[in-house]
């Protein structure tokens, strides 16, 4: 299999800046916001963006991860996923603003099952989704509201993002 490089640390980290800033804007600040990553790239870019969310507003947002894995649609076609640990802020989501993050958005069921997941944990003001690659082939009409990069890619090819925290590198590659 040939992999080819499409975003190099730098254009990752200059993404997650970029996405901070906008998530910021559309927020109007960081007030009553709450990050939520899906396991288990999605919990790591989630605690990078909190960390430029302050760094930039110059206060702490709280961040947790929200398994999914029970609320997918396609549990008997997939092979078994051991459940991860989902992890709600202390103060909630009710009545907040949560982002959701994510690595990589292809046909839009895992965001389906995160907010299946959500309506169990509680009812939030409003659900936004973070994503660093797009990718395209949407099989639900889930669009993101920030997102790093649009990588146009074909079914066939596959999209691995690498991150140091859990890959001990760091890079997004696309392999034929």
């Amino acid at each position: 299999m040939s992999a080819r490089t499409v975003l190099h640390e730098a254009d990752i980290s200059r993404a997650l800046t970029r996405i901070a800033h906008e998530i910021l804007e559309s927020n109007r600040g960081a007030e009553n916001l709450v990050l939520l990553g899906i396991p288990t790239r999605g919990v790591t870019l989630a605690h990078r963006l909190a960390a430029a969310i302050g760094e930039i507003a110059q206060t702490t947002v709280p961040v947790g991860a929200l398994d999914v894995t029970l609320f997918r649609d396609d549990l008997a076609s997939q092979p078994t996923r051991s459940p991860r640990p989902t992890a709600i802020p202390a103060g909630g989501i009710d009545g907040r603003t949560v982002v959701l993050v994510d690595d990589v958005l292809f046909s839009g069921r895992s965001i389906r099952a995160a907010l299946d997941a959500l309506q169990s944990i509680g009812r939030p003001a409003a659900v936004r989704l973070a994503i660093l690659v797009d990718r395209g082939h949407r099989e639900l009409p889930i669009r993101p509201d920030f997102v790093g990069k649009n990588i146009p890619s074909s079914r066939q090819e596959r999209v691995n993002v690498r991150l140091a925290e859990d890959d001990g590198t760091e890079e997004v590659t696309i392999e034929a």
